[in-house]
């Protein structure tokens, strides 16, 4: 089978070529690859600025699409289902957390992570997952099922969020999302779900990603900065893009009992000005909630299939800018201006 395969630590490694044809453990379904979304984890590791080296070429890829096709007796799948793979797996102490299924809040870093972290990835025609990590999806899906994993890990920042909000009377009316990129959009087609008043800030000022917006009935602003939004003081922000003067404006910015949530990953070594003593007293005065969330395990897959499954499939459809075959995978890590979410066919579908 053909594969893209990467060596980990290793810059300019990424290589489309033969790889042996999987072999499905008892425990397994034998799955067609049918695409793969590529996303800044993908681009950071095949830059080396980011993984766990290796000597070891693996197979790329974390954002899943495939059709079943060989099932063990009694796993509750059958030939021609649609389905995801689950990302990470849990170490093998395992920690309090992975002990309970909670893999995505590892305790002690030692979990891995198909396409990422010490196991293969799903950037092939051909490969295999433990039926109990497979995730099944609405037919309908077909073509924008590979979005199901970063709607996974929205579902799970969303959770997070009402669960802080639990803490006492809570009734959030608006959300804002810094960044439109597949992360943040999908971050506030779920909050449109909920019936939240939505706005997306990010730095393009017409194109797709406005239009993206406005097509989920939310408000788009073009900025760099909050100040883009006015006098806006949401009761949720979910801030997608790591950019450090956006992560330190929203800790001050929302309403009052609100709630935070990075998405983002900041570069380290980013210092600007800062008056924490301004943070501290905004934080403390309005008992607003900052926390960070990352990773999704299987009920937050789950959540995000139904999530996805009640969503405009035309919506979801626009915001999958590009897709390229198996063999011309490597324009898909040369992002373009308006890139949002760039996917690698596998496959003719079945």
């Amino acid at each position: 089978m053909r594969a893209l395969t990467w060596r980990p630590g290793h810059r300019g490694s990424l290589a489309v070529e033969e790889f042996p044809d999987p072999s499905p453990k008892p425990d397994e379904l034998l799955v067609q690859g049918l695409a793969l979304g590529v996303c800044g984890t993908d681009r950071e590791l095949t830059a080396a600025d980011l993984g766990w080296p290796s000597e070891r070429r693996l197979v790329l890829g974390h954002e899943s699409l495939g059709r079943v096709l060989e099932t063990p007796p009694g796993c509750g799948f059958s030939p021609g289902d649609l389905i995801v793979g689950v990302v990470r797996r849990p170490d093998p102490v395992p920690c309090p957390a992975c002990a309970r299924g909670e893999s995505d809040m590892c305790r002690n870093g030692l979990y891995t992570e198909r396409g990422i972290k010490a196991l293969d990835g799903f950037g092939s025609e051909l490969w295999t997952i433990e039926a109990a990590y497979a995730v099944p999806l609405d037919a309908r899906l077909a073509t924008v099922g590979m979005l199901l994993e970063p709607t996974s890990i929205v579902a799970k920042a969303w959770q997070q969020i009402e669960r802080v909000g639990a803490r006492a009377w809570s009734e959030p009316r608006t959300v804002l999302v810094t960044g439109a990129g597949p992360i943040g959009l999908l971050a506030a087609l779920l909050g449109r779900q909920r019936g939240l008043d939505v706005h997306v800030l990010d730095r393009a000022p017409d194109g797709v990603k406005p239009a993206l917006v406005s097509g989920l009935g939310g408000t788009y602003h073009s900025g760099s900065t909050l100040e883009a939004v006015g006098d806006l003081r949401p009761d949720v922000i979910i801030e997608a893009t790591g950019a450090v003067r956006l992560v330190l404006e929203a800790m001050t910015r929302t309403a009052a009992a609100g709630i935070v949530c990075l998405a983002g990953v900041s570069a380290e070594g980013i210092t600007i000005p800062a008056d924490m003593g301004l943070v501290n007293r905004s934080l403390v005065l309005t008992n607003t909630v900052v926390f960070g969330s990352v990773n999704s395990s299987l009920p937050h897959y789950r959540d995000a299939a139904a999530a996805l499954a009640r969503a405009d499939r035309g919506w979801l459809e626009r915001l999958i800018t590009r897709r390229v075959p198996l063999e011309r995978a490597f324009d898909a890590f040369e992002p373009r201006e308006d890139d949002v979410k760039v996917v690698i066919d596998l496959n003719d579908p079945l």
